[in-house]
């Protein structure tokens, strides 16, 4: 019979190593809720920027970009709206910089004007 003791030497070095792929995979996760969350706000900035060029008579197109870090320029789609307003669109970052998801983000803005 072998002595307990024996029996279990190695154990935490096998159980930290079994947790390493999933605390990397939680990491992953939490960094691209991140990434998702920081791009919607960037949207609606842009998109608060587009509308108050849009008002002023300016690009909106333009406008948006000058809002938005190059990274995030390349998709970006701005559609002017019939009541006045301003749609942004770009594609959500992937993790590493440059990757994109094929998942589109929208934001909306209008201002009116009150002459």
């Amino acid at each position: 019979m072998v002595p307990p003791r024996l029996s279990e030497s190695g154990q935490a070095s096998v159980e930290t190593v079994a947790m390493v792929p999933l605390v990397l995979l939680a990491a992953a996760i939490a960094w691209q809720l991140v990434l998702t969350g920081h791009t919607l706000w960037l949207g609606a900035n842009a998109a608060r920027v587009a509308a108050r060029a849009e008002l002023v008579g300016e690009s909106p197109g333009r406008a948006a970009r000058s809002a938005l870090p190059r990274s995030l320029e390349r998709d970006l789609s701005v559609t002017r709206l019939d009541d006045g307003g301003v749609r942004v669109r770009l594609r959500m970052p992937l993790l590493v910089r440059g990757w994109h998801t094929p998942i589109p983000l929208t934001a909306t803005a209008s201002l009116r004007d009150t002459r």
